[in-house]
């Protein structure tokens, strides 16, 4: 199970990183006229950037914490964070009809929900 646990948290960590990325380093416009990006153009360019600098941290709290045994407590802490973004992500992309991305929104919410019922629960780095 905690091999489960770190494959699934290298693959939420790879999904923040991307998304992180490419909120702080591509122009709004150019997010907004790609698909998945279309909610960017009713979106400020500080709200924007923040997501990304939020996904950011997440790629890094996801993993970071357990692989050098400190502050390891963080690494569910994330993955609950991460639940409440992807809640927010669903409701944005269902309001504009993007059931698709809704559901893959729900495959990254399931993957933090196993992540930190894991590490607060059983296999939690302390325990």
């Amino acid at each position: 199970m905690n091999v489960a646990l770190w494959i699934a948290g290298g693959l939420l960590a790879a999904v923040a990183l991307t998304g992180g990325i490419s909120k702080t380093l591509i122009p709004k416009a150019k997010l907004s006229a790609q698909h998945g990006g279309e909610w960017t153009a009713a979106a400020g360019v500080g709200f924007v950037k923040s997501l990304g600098i939020l996904e950011l941290l997440a790629a890094a709290g996801l993993l970071l914490p357990g692989v050098l045994d400190i502050a390891p407590f963080m690494v569910p802490v994330t993955a609950a964070c991460w639940i409440a973004l992807m809640v927010g992500a669903m409701i944005t992309h269902g309001r504009i009809g993007q059931f698709r991305l809704v559901l893959l929104n729900t495959v990254y919410l399931a993957l933090a929900v196993f992540i930190a019922w894991g590490r607060f629960g059983p296999w939690s780095f302390g325990g």
